[in-house]
Formats: structure tokens, C-alpha cells, sequence
């Protein structure tokens, strides 16, 4: 017994998981047949962090990203996609007028 309270008490390798195998979890959790606790351990998983993930799927549930933009999603995709183009180059200018005045100056 003394044995396997050591074991457990030794810190595992820290170990990160996909947003997939998250959600995979989360739902094995919500389907109500076994504990997190129980997930946990099948899933060699410890009940801290699953119980974090069941936290964080009930605060902000994931949409499917699968999932269809609508008109006005695709509209302001496109205009966000415009303005980001158009800041990229303003910086780009920035950075030239900036390197030529350092130029000058120094």
C-alpha cells in the first residue's frame, strides 16, 4: 500500500492532449455513466485536469467548426480580410520611412 501512495504522489511529465481528445473526454464525463474520477483513471488522466476541461466545455460550449459561415459572417470575413491586408502594408511603410529617417539621422 505504502508503495502505491508513493507512485501516485510522483509528479508525471507534463502532457498535452488535443482539443479533440479533450472534448472526447468531456463527453464521456457528460454521458453519465461513470464518474470523472472514473474517466479519469481509464483514461490515465488525472481528475484535476479533467475536471477543468468539463469546467471550461459548461462555461463556453464549442461550436462545431464544421459549421457553415453565414452571409454576414462571409461578409465580415471579407472586409476583415481587406483591412488586415491594408494595415499590413501601412506597417510595412512605417518601417521603411522609419529605417530611411533612422538612415538619415544617424
Amino acid at each position: 500500500m505504502a508503495k502505491k501512495q508513493t507512485r501516485s504522489k510522483q509528479r508525471r511529465e507534463r502532457r498535452s492532449f488535443s482539443p479533440e481528445f479533450k472534448a472526447d473526454a468531456v463527453k464521456l464525463c457528460k454521458a453519465g455513466d461513470r464518474t470523472i474520477a472514473q474517466v479519469a483513471e481509464d483514461m490515465d488522466l488525472t481528475e484535476t485536469a479533467l475536471r477543468e476541461w468539463v469546467k471550461r466545455a459548461e462555461e463556453a460550449p464549442m461550436e462545431s467548426s464544421t459549421a457553415p459561415l453565414s452571409e454576414v459572417e462571409r461578409d465580415e470575413l471579407k472586409e476583415l480580410r481587406k483591412r488586415v491586408k491594408r494595415l499590413e502594408m501601412e506597417r510595412e511603410i512605417l518601417k521603411k520611412a522609419a529605417a530611411f529617417f533612422a538612415k538619415e539621422n544617424g
